[in-house]
């Protein structure tokens, strides 16, 4: 039944492509048809061709070659093993500017992408940004203009779509699967704390890293990068960066950029939850409840308080950290932003404008202390826009460990690369003499992988 279904309506919309005075067509010779841009759901039945003809040209194939550093497990005797990667991407700039995962190509010495048409360039990395996992890569060698995919970065997509993903699963060459959007603003998927993915039931499987996600127009809506599986094949659950922010680090990348940046607000919170908002009369849960303001930030200036409940970012509901931090995080430093809050029971938007977060994120600034407990240690006092750098909460304060020399005191006590010494003695530690006076006995209070682990020195 559902077989003939389809075929009935693959004819209906085939017949309603031509005329009713054309003879070929009563006659049932339909492959001479024009065929366009599907319209409707019986035109998308018919075929998804015209879509995947506008896409596929600028979806490539991506094979790294990189050398890992080994060491024989026998003999001890260092050496070096060949690795590599396959996986795909996409031409988002005539020239050759190439978007891709950044896991693809991280850690790979050369790069080779072939494009549909089986021509091959060398690529080199232009930026990589392992927080979003987006590379940008450029071809060499090209002449002339290259065909290219449209971002689409205005965020109109609705769950249940239609998408279609184009990569290279399992190398075997270009593949296009289809499939609706599941969910978006999927935000507490452990992949990344600075995108709202878009989830999509398109399968998705090793080697589509890096391909399009793109929707009946052709465009570009995402960059596939992650799918939840206990077979390492698809399950129907997989995840695409939104190209809002593959626009954003392409912009950094073209503009000669070597880092992104991430703007802030300087606000942090916690979902209100079903007793929250009870507590608080709200009809139901939403946004989150405004734990901290950083003092003389983006938000204290435009009058946000503790206390507040932030419900959205330009429009865009955002219910936890991670979402407020990817719509903030997409837009440029100096953008107004225009936040909703409830305050008292009343809903109101406050207008903020989008800062880079202070402080500098040079690690090649650390010390090393060559006294005392930390002995062989590097470290730095922590600020916002070097704990956000690393991974970290920009409202932690301590002073953080860059890395540990090899041999040293302070790696024979257990002390690793990002641990940040939050207390010695139940005293907060902030400056760089107190981390140089800290000696053995003192009890301490470290944070790491976002854990506080007290602990004495022995």
């Amino acid at each position: 039944m559902k077989t003939s279904t389809i075929a009935l309506a693959a004819a209906l919309a085939l017949s309603a492509c031509s005329s009713p005075s054309d003879t070929k067509a009563q006659e049932g010779v339909f492959n001479e048809a024009p065929r366009r841009v599907p319209g409707d759901a019986a035109g998308v039945k018919a075929s998804f061709a015209p879509v995947v003809r506008l896409a596929a040209p600028a979806v490539v194939n991506i094979a790294a070659v990189g050398v890992q550093q080994v060491r024989d497990p026998f003999w001890g005797i260092p050496g070096q093993r060949q690795t590599g990667s396959i996986g795909s991407g996409v031409i988002v700039r005539a020239d050759g500017v190439v978007v891709t995962n950044n896991h693809v190509i991280q850690g790979m010495q050369q790069i080779r992408v072939t494009l549909n048409d089986r021509r091959e360039y060398p690529a080199r990395v232009i930026l990589a940004d392992e927080r979003s996992d987006i590379a940008v890569l450029q071809l060499e060698g090209v002449e002339g203009r290259l065909p290219v995919l449209n971002l689409d970065d205005q965020e109109e997509q609705q769950v249940g779509d239609l998408v279609l993903a184009i990569g290279n699963p399992f190398g075997v060459g270009q593949t296009v699967t289809n499939g609706i959007i599941s969910a978006v603003n999927r935000t507490e998927t452990g992949i990344s704390d600075s995108s709202s993915f878009i989830q999509t039931d398109a399968a998705i499987n090793p080697g589509n890293s890096g391909g399009a996600l793109v929707d009946m127009d052709g465009d570009l809506i995402g960059i596939n990068t992650a799918i939840f599986s206990r077979s390492g094949s698809s399950s129907g659950v997989g995840f695409a960066i939104p190209a809002a922010m593959v626009r954003q680090v392409v912009n950094a990348a073209v503009g000669g950029a070597t880092a992104v940046v991430r703007p802030w607000l300087g606000v942090k919170g916690d979902p209100v939850t079903q007793d929250i908002a009870s507590s608080l009369g709200l009809d139901r849960p939403q946004g989150l409840v405004v734990t901290e303001v950083y003092p003389n930030g983006p938000a204290a200036r435009a009058g946000i308080r503790q206390g507040d409940i932030l419900t959205s970012i330009d429009g865009a509901a955002v219910n936890d950290q991670n979402g407020l931090n990817f719509r903030v995080g997409s837009r440029d430093p100096g953008d107004a932003v225009q936040v909703g809050v409830i305050r008292d029971g009343r809903a109101q938007t406050l207008t903020a404008r989008a800062q880079r977060l202070p402080g500098e994120a040079d690690l090649d600034r650390a010390r090393v202390i060559r006294s005392g407990a930390l002995s062989g240690a590097a470290v730095l006092v922590l600020n916002p826009a070097l704990a956000d750098a690393l991974g970290g909460d920009p409202f932690a304060s301590g002073v953080i460990i860059g890395r540990v020399e090899r041999g040293s005191f302070a790696q024979a006590v257990g002390f690793r690369p990002g641990d940040v010494l939050v207390s010695v003695n139940d005293r907060p530690i902030s400056t760089l003499e107190q981390a140089g006076n800290v000696a053995r006995g003192s009890r301490v209070v470290i944070q790491r992988q976002g854990r506080l682990i007290p602990g004495v020195i022995r």
